[in-house]
């Protein structure tokens, strides 16, 4: 990562300073297994030193999407991510310590224990609440998945979601996440909410990708991580595509995200997944 120490400071100083209120800047990003290392889930290969290394990796990346767009996202949201401590760690013990990062997380109902999570700057936005949404299936019962998680800032609500896998996953879960995200945004918007936004991976191919998606599965991109808006504002995306985060796919041709673990192995990566970025006009 090539930042200068000055550029470094810049891109910490308050928001405000940096720029108008007209606009946020906003990440998604599934972590892929981003376990604490001190959990039961976690198996024997995933040490302390791998999981703070996964950490620095992290807030590395949210500098470079910073030193592109010339500030730090005010929002960022995570996918697969075990616990509140997995989020403290990666703004207190890197480089995102100084720049002011409050956290949202509820623990959810998911079977293996990965929930959603979110970070926001506290010098550009007021959290005024939050709230995990659950998902139920055709009978009423709470179903064993992620929570969908509300965070409501003045003039922005924001929904990250986590939906059912394709793998193991049958469809209707995933109708029953949708359904459920698209109840809450109804909800929210008939209590005068102007603008909500909801980020997530979707596990659904809903969106055709424009060169590199934000998955690669058997040597093709597929773009499963997204956004809806609600309300009358205006969104650019893209997928972030950095060297940081990519390898050989030795395999099938070009380049794949460079994984954290393939099976037991450590390749040292991040995720499986490539973040986007979301430029929000207000």
């Amino acid at each position: 990562m090539k930042l200068t120490m000055i550029k470094l400071l810049a891109l910490l100083l308050p928001a405000a300073a940096a720029y108008g209120q007209d606009s946020l800047l906003a990440v998604f990003w599934n972590l892929e297994n981003f376990f604490d290392y001190r959990s039961e889930a976690a198996q024997e290969y995933w040490t302390r030193g791998r999981f703070y290394s996964k950490c620095d990796a992290v807030a590395k990346t949210l500098m470079l999407v910073a030193d592109r767009h010339g500030r730090l996202p005010d929002i960022v949201g995570f996918a697969e991510i075990e616990n509140a401590f997995v989020l403290r760690s990666i703004v207190s013990s890197t480089l995102l310590r100084k720049a002011g990062y409050g956290i949202v997380h509820y623990d959810s109902p998911d079977h293996r224990g990965i929930d959603c999570g979110l970070l926001y700057r506290r010098q550009s936005l007021e959290l005024t609440g939050s709230s995990p949404i659950h998902v139920h299936d055709s009978s009423g019962t709470v179903m064993a998945t992620r929570d969908i998680l509300l965070a409501e800032f003045d003039g922005l609500a924001v929904l990250v979601n986590h939906h059912p896998s394709k793998i193991g996953g049958k469809a209707d879960r995933r109708e029953a996440a949708m359904r459920r995200m698209l109840e809450t945004a109804d909800s929210l918007l008939s209590a005068g909410h102007e603008r909500i936004l909801a980020i997530g991976d979707f596990n659904d191919e809903l969106w055709p990708p424009d060169g590199a998606g934000t998955l690669k599965y058997n040597g093709r991109w597929e773009k499963i991580d997204g956004f809806f808006s609600f309300g009358d504002f205006e969104i650019r995306e893209e997928v972030f595509v950095h060297p940081l985060l990519l390898t050989e796919d030795k395999a099938f041709g070009g380049m794949k995200p460079r994984r954290c673990f393939v099976g037991p192995r450590y390749e040292g990566g991040v995720s499986d997944h490539l973040p986007i970025i979301l430029e929000i006009l207000l």
